[in-house]
């Protein structure tokens, strides 16, 4: 990370000696250095397993002192080895990387790989660069390996979640795009001067299929797919919308003395975008169909186009603008009549960046299908002739959270849920099979714990590994028929962590605001913990409906511990309008995203006040990334009367500004007056807390001018506040000279005391670091 710049408007700091655990020098050098301090000190912690294809192996990596290492297994056997020669790799790596501090055994500079030459090699990417090392002799050399990435399917080319829009195609760029071969690969497809075009191969005439291409409405020739039987084509016509662009002045770049400028293609909720439209072409006869849009008037994405294997028909899925239709339409392919399969019309939003699963059974006869139609996200069999729903597979007050495989002959799923345990915590993901006609449910996870599982390729055995906050993590080989256990592979052993003065987070429920639902959260105490103190509260924020963020997993270091050394007790909540629970609960954030669980995340706080007088909720500090930063300067906004200090890091602060996929999902189409009311932009006017602002000035994610608007409103109202502005950066919350900068903005308004001088603490640490080598 490049220098910094701190522009501060003038704050007043109470002058106080700081007392014993609120922010001194030793809090600090603790804080800082806990990481290092923990990390080293889990042993034999299992990572999820990686099963050979086709094998009954499969290799992981579990912690040990000093590192990590790879061990291979033989389910069959249940033979342990270690999957390669650490020791020799690692001289192997030493030589072609020539790494600053040489790599070891237990240090080796990648955590996954993967066989190679019926295992007599590996392929590893260390560094951004990818090697195969021979497991004979321990060479390795630069691995020129095609086909690593890809384009993606069309979905989301308007923009990830990343922020970064897919390749934006131009109409005189497309007529160069390489010809589709036809199955039979007697002809190929083309798209020549903007329109669809058939050959033989190796030869340049042309037939051209359609007459209506123009720059203004072309084909794209990346969209173009044969029938199975050679005898059609199916391809989108594309007409272009608005070309939208968030511009870059990288103010130090390390290769010149002036500034650089740069662009990037960035869609925004309200743009006019690309309308795609399927065009059938009957080979034989030269036919072309444009294919009535009825059905799917005002798309915001057009999946890719798929053929039925006997050709019948083809298949996409259209997600109309707004994200409150989404329909699985079938094109016949004889007369090109389009019919929904399936069709999603929630009141609110269907959840497409998550909740979405489809598999077509034998040929599309009957298509299984995700859906929170009944107000829980379950599994449904439809008849694929008629629409017609055959069967509800799961049900209940519980979630699917994806799907694992699907056996046709068999006719199971098997699948991840969460919630199916009353009482227990609802967000820990189990995992099941069940039986298409919704019987025969299995379980194949006991403990009370946060499950991740894989399978081997027959499904004949799976390693189980699972942990809590609380619980170190553990992992078994289980037998897919019965889940009965074959072996116990690790158990983390904690004991060293453990003396080092390590403690679980605590789980805390509180009731929502609804008298009736559960609010689930988690509270770190300083390691200096002491029931007799009072101490201010510290809320890690991100309430983005996309999923549920509170740890469930066991960690040997969480960065809210650090944080809460400085003399705070720092707490994670998941409030209503997250996802991973009813319909219900995470609809509470349509159209709404200033709500962001508020009203349940104080509820939660008071109730952890009323068993516990030392959290202190007359000082409540709130810090975030993200949709985080636009949650934590939403708490100061919107509830001043709880919370009091907050520290935003490259937030979304209007919705009108950011990505479009993410806020017009949550926020609606067309734009409203709900995109103002939620705006921090718009309410910066109310600020009446302390707030550092931080943004990095190349984040390709969030648009920086959101954040610079914000600053723009709290200037013209007369605002106090903090702004950090790095150089350089691109999306998070500032790196390590961020962290820093939260620290000391938290013990400042929280602790009231002055924090240390950085140059002091640095001689401190680099000291201590001295006397310990």
């Amino acid at each position: 990370m490049r220098s910094a710049i701190a522009v501060l408007v003038t704050t007043v700091i109470v002058p106080a000696a700081p007392a014993v655990g609120q922010g001194t020098i030793a809090d600090y050098q603790r804080a800082l250095g806990l990481r290092d301090k923990y990390q080293t000190l889990t042993h034999g912690s299992p990572e999820p397993a990686t099963w050979l294809e086709k094998s009954a192996k499969f290799w992981y990596r579990r912690s040990v002192k000093g590192g990590n290492e790879f061990v291979l297994v033989d389910a069959a056997t249940q033979a342990k080895q270690p999957a390669f020669d650490h020791e020799k790799l690692a001289t192997a790596l030493n030589g072609v990387v020539k790494p600053e501090k040489p790599y070891t055994a237990t240090t080796l500079p990648f955590n996954r790989f993967t066989f190679v030459e019926d295992e007599k090699a590996i392929e590893i990417t260390v560094t951004n660069t990818d090697w195969r090392c021979s497991l004979d002799n321990y060479s390795c050399r630069l691995d020129e390996r095609d086909g690593r990435g890809g384009r993606g399917g069309r979905g989301g080319g308007r923009g990830g979640r990343g922020g970064i829009p897919g390749p934006v195609r131009q109409p005189f760029e497309i007529n160069g795009a390489e010809p589709r071969r036809s199955p039979d690969g007697k002809l190929e497809a083309l798209v020549s001067n903007y329109n669809v075009a058939i050959r033989e191969p190796g030869k340049r005439d042309l037939t051209i299929l359609s007459g209506d291409g123009s720059e203004g409405s072309y084909y794209d020739p990346e969209s173009l797919v044969w029938s199975p039987d050679s005898k059609k084509i199916i391809g989108y016509k594309v007409t272009p919308g608005h070309r939208r662009y968030v511009h870059y002045i990288e103010s130090s770049p390390e290769d010149q003395l002036q500034p650089k400028h740069s662009s990037l293609p960035y869609a925004k909720p309200g743009d006019v975008l690309d309308v795609e439209r399927p065009v059938l072409f009957l080979v034989d006869t030269k036919k072309q169909i444009v294919v009535d849009n009825a059905l799917f008037p005002n798309p915001y994405d057009l999946s890719r186009l798929v053929w039925y294997k006997d050709s019948r028909a083809a298949t996409f899925e259209y997600n109309q603008r707004g994200h409150q239709v989404f329909r699985i339409i079938e094109i016949n392919g004889d007369t090109g009549a389009a019919r929904a399969v399936v069709s999603e019309e929630p009141k609110t939003f269907f959840s497409y960046s998550g909740k979405k699963y489809r598999f077509d059974v034998d040929d599309g006869k009957e298509v299984i299908w995700m859906s929170e139609r009944d107000g829980w996200n379950h599994l449904y069999l439809f008849d694929g002739a008629t629409g017609a729903v055959k069967s509800q597979i799961t049900s209940g007050k519980w979630v699917v959270r994806n799907v694992v495989k699907v056996d046709e002959k068999a006719r199971q799923i098997w699948f991840a849920a969460s919630g199916m345990y009353p009482d227990k915590d609802p967000y820990f993901v189990h995992y099941y099979r069940i039986d298409f006609d919704g019987s025969g449910l299995m379980s194949f996870t006991q403990a009370d714990a946060n499950h991740v599982v894989n399978f081997s390729t027959d499904m004949a055995y799976y390693v189980d590994t699972y942990s809590r906050v609380d619980l170190p993590a553990a992992s078994d080989l289980r037998r897919g028929s019965d889940g009965s256990l074959v072996t116990r592979l690790e158990s983390a052993d904690i004991a060293d962590l453990a003396k080092a003065g390590w403690k679980p987070p605590e789980v805390f429920t509180a009731t929502a605001r609804d008298g009736k639902t559960d609010i689930w959260g988690v509270i770190y105490r300083p390691t200096s913990f002491d029931a007799s103190k009072k101490y201010p509260v510290i809320e890690n924020i991100y309430a983005g409906p996309q999923g549920s963020f509170v740890p469930k997993s066991f960690a040997a270091f969480n960065a809210m511990q650090s944080l809460a050394e400085l003399g705070f007790i720092v707490v994670q909540i998941d409030g209503m309008g997250t996802s991973n629970r009813s319909k219900a609960f995470h609809d509470v954030a349509w159209k709404n995203l200033k709500d962001a669980g508020f009203e349940d995340r104080i509820l939660w706080h008071k109730a952890v006040a009323k068993r516990y007088p030392y959290y202190d909720i007359t000082r409540v500090g709130i810090y975030g990334t993200s949709a985080g930063g636009q949650n934590s300067l939403g708490g100061l906004l919107f509830h001043p009367e709880f919370y009091k200090v907050a520290v935003s890091s490259v937030g979304c602060h209007d919705n009108r500004m950011d990505k479009i996929w993410w806020n017009e999902q949550w926020m609606g189409w067309p734009i409203g007056p709900q995109y103002a009311d939620s705006s921090n932009v718009e309410n910066a006017y109310r600020l009446e807390g302390k707030v550092l602002l931080v943004v990095g000035e190349l984040d390709t994610n969030v648009d920086p001018a959101s954040t610079f608007q914000v600053v723009n409103q709290l200037i013209r109202h007369n605002k106090e506040f903090d702004l950090l502005v790095i150089p350089g950066a691109g999306h998070g919350p500032g790196g390590e000279y961020g962290e820093h900068k939260r620290f000391d903005f938290f013990v400042r308004h929280l602790h009231g005391v002055k924090p240390p001088e950085w140059q002091d603490l640095e001689k401190l640490m680099k000291s201590t670091a001295t006397s310990q080598q």
